[in-house]
């Protein structure tokens, strides 16, 4: 890997669900490392405060945009686009995730996992593929999950939409191969995220259990007996996008303490 200060140097790089949790530790990142960078979202006041940590030095731009609606994703990359110039880098990192056990996994529930998840990754992957071919290089990284690469209780939809985004990656980094752009997925495991925090309320509230408590079982199932940390999975992204990484593609590396193998 190269060693020069600024290696994403005239890069861009748009970064969906960038204001907070790993996709603003995802932007961080590439800022650090010299891209410019888009921040999508749906919460114009997130993606605004995340532009001002970031820092008014730094070429960030803001283009709010709800990933399951195509036109808000086309409006969001032809806005990025005139702002900042031709896009090198995709981070597909928006997502949700709701637990229900799967007798009560209504159909609007498993909509909105496929929806956010899945068809969110497949709409933006779209809008930003071509004009990469076309120049001949890109990269491309998934958020997914090691719900993407195994099974957990009570998350039935939400597994499905990740495994579903793992396979997408695995498709389309053959389809694009020979064209200078690569596709991988990052899988994180649990981390330290505000989606993290959510999901404990949601264990909380149905188990009665202490928050403590509900954070002591789930780093109970992790071999290192502990969350991930957002830029852990950032640096792993950081490497997956770098000029020299052109020989990774189809990957999904799981971030997880070892809880996948």
């Amino acid at each position: 890997m190269t060693t020069q200060t600024n290696p994403l140097k005239d890069k861009h790089a748009v970064v969906t669900g960038g204001g907070s949790g790993i996709g603003a530790a995802i932007a961080r990142t590439l800022v650090d490392a010299g891209a410019r960078v888009t921040l999508i979202g749906r919460d114009s006041a997130k993606l605004e405060a995340q532009r001002l940590e970031l820092g008014a030095s730094h070429a960030i731009h803001c283009a709010p945009a709800d990933v399951t609606h195509p036109e808000d994703v086309q409006g969001a990359f032809a806005s990025a686009r005139k702002a900042l110039g031709d896009i090198d880098i995709l981070i597909n990192n928006a997502g949700q995730a709701q637990a229900a056990p799967f007798g009560k996994t209504d159909l609007g529930l498993w909509q909105r996992m496929i929806d956010v998840n899945l068809t969110g990754t497949f709409l933006c992957t779209q809008a930003a593929l071509p004009a990469m071919i076309e120049r001949g290089f890109g990269r491309i990284v998934n958020v997914a999950s090691t719900a993407g690469q195994i099974g957990y209780p009570y998350v039935t939809a939400y597994c499905a939409a990740k495994h579903g985004v793992i396979g997408l990656t695995r498709a389309l980094a053959l389809e694009t191969a020979t064209t200078g752009v690569t596709v991988n997925a990052v899988c994180p495991g649990y981390t330290e995220t505000p989606l993290l925090q959510t999901s404990l309320e949601q264990v909380v509230a149905k188990t009665g259990r202490s928050n403590d408590d509900a954070r002591a079982a789930l780093q109970r199932a992790n071999p290192q007996r502990r969350f991930i940390e957002p830029g852990e999975v950032a640096h792993a992204v950081l490497w997956l996008v770098m000029p020299e990484s052109g020989s990774v593609t189809g990957q999904s590396i799981s971030i997880s303490g070892g809880e996948v193998t």
